[in-house]
């Protein structure tokens, strides 16, 4: 029964009309089609980090904990970029600058996104540990991004197949074409006018499909829960997912 009222709730904040401002707000760089259908509720500039540092919290199972778990990753992005545009690095273009604002406004719109659509069964808010980023420079900051950017869009793309609810899938593709779309932009900022933006350490070039990879898998390097916690205090953990 508490299952059954959770996927109702999320049901309902799918197919909730969104607001036309926000919507123009934040679908700058993204294209018309962004969040359509979504339901956002809110989209502050929310950093708010009161969740309970040092603990570890798991996200739970099924189509739920699939989707904490991308709010756990979109709590990330969102704090990360919050951050970057608090302060830009040294000599930041007004391009970049006006880059990363877009891309910190459609992460923000992500987690607050699944914050309300989740409602009493999201995990609570993180807390982040981002001492291994140099603010003040470009590589560092852009490093990062890339990769907190390519590891969500696999970690998209691997957990859909897990996903049973087909509006909830909807949702999950909507979302990492959007994050594919950062991933590509902040590529060709560190490497412009080369074939980075879909290099062959993200893209198959077998079958010209983007790699994914679920929250627990380490082929290929750490997993994506192990990733996340890299820049957390407050540690995940996704045991009942695959």
């Amino acid at each position: 029964m508490k299952d059954e009222k959770i996927q109702n709730h999320l049901q309902e904040a799918l197919r909730a009309p969104l607001d036309r401002k926000k919507f123009l707000k934040y679908t700058a760089m993204g294209g018309g089609a962004l969040f359509l259908g979504l339901g956002l509720q809110s989209c502050h500039k929310d950093n708010n980090n009161s969740g309970s540092t040092g603990a570890t919290i798991d996200v739970g199972s099924g189509d739920p904990g699939i989707l904490n778990f991308a709010y756990a990753l979109e709590q990330l992005e969102a704090a990360f970029y919050i951050k970057v545009n608090a302060s830009f690095y040294t000599n930041a273009t007004d391009a970049e600058k006006a880059i990363l604002s877009d891309i910190m406004n459609h992460e923000i719109a992500h987690r607050d996104f699944f914050k309300a659509a989740l409602g009493s069964a999201a995990i609570s808010t993180l807390t982040f540990d981002f001492s291994s980023v140099d603010f003040t420079s470009r590589a560092s900051v852009l490093g990062t991004a890339k990769a907190l950017e390519d590891t969500g869009v696999s970690a998209y793309n691997g957990a859909g197949q897990y996903i049973s609810s087909p509006d909830y899938l909807t949702l999950a593709g909507k979302i990492v074409s959007v994050e594919a779309r950062h991933a590509a932009a902040i590529r060709d900022l560190l490497s412009p006018k080369t074939a980075s933006f879909a290099g062959d350490d993200v893209v198959d070039v077998t079958t010209g499909l983007d790699f994914s990879r679920t929250p627990n898998s380490t082929t290929g390097g750490p997993s994506i829960v192990a990733t996340a916690n890299t820049f957390l205090k407050t540690k995940i953990s996704a045991t009942k997912l695959p």
